[in-house]
């Protein structure tokens, strides 16, 4: 399965890249934008906060687990997340996880 989370971080990174990349091309490097963009509606704003209470928890969770397990090269997973999303961030850490247990 590690390999299995290793492609899907990999996909996770380049997939929503790919429309950011897309949309700086159109708008310019205009972050507020962005954001304003992804509040244009109710439908997109719950996705937002959705995503957004979904990488708390997961940074909340890599947190617990590194200070618990002294595994600290899975707090890479909170710049990932943060940086690129949570599609990025979620499997690259279930990819480091089960890593230092196989």
């Amino acid at each position: 399965m590690r390999w299995v989370f290793a492609a899907l971080a990999v996909w996770g990174a380049i997939h929503p890249m790919y429309y950011f990349v897309q949309w700086f091309g159109q708008n310019g490097f205009d972050l507020m934008g962005m954001v304003d963009a992804w509040h244009a509606n109710a439908a997109s704003s719950g996705l937002v906060w959705d995503l957004t209470i979904a990488a708390v928890v997961l940074t909340l969770w890599v947190l617990a687990e590194a200070v618990q397990r002294r595994a600290w090269l899975g707090l890479i997973a909170i710049p990932a997340t943060f940086g690129i999303g949570v599609s990025c961030g979620l499997p690259l850490y279930l990819f480091l996880r089960a890593s230092r247990r196989g």
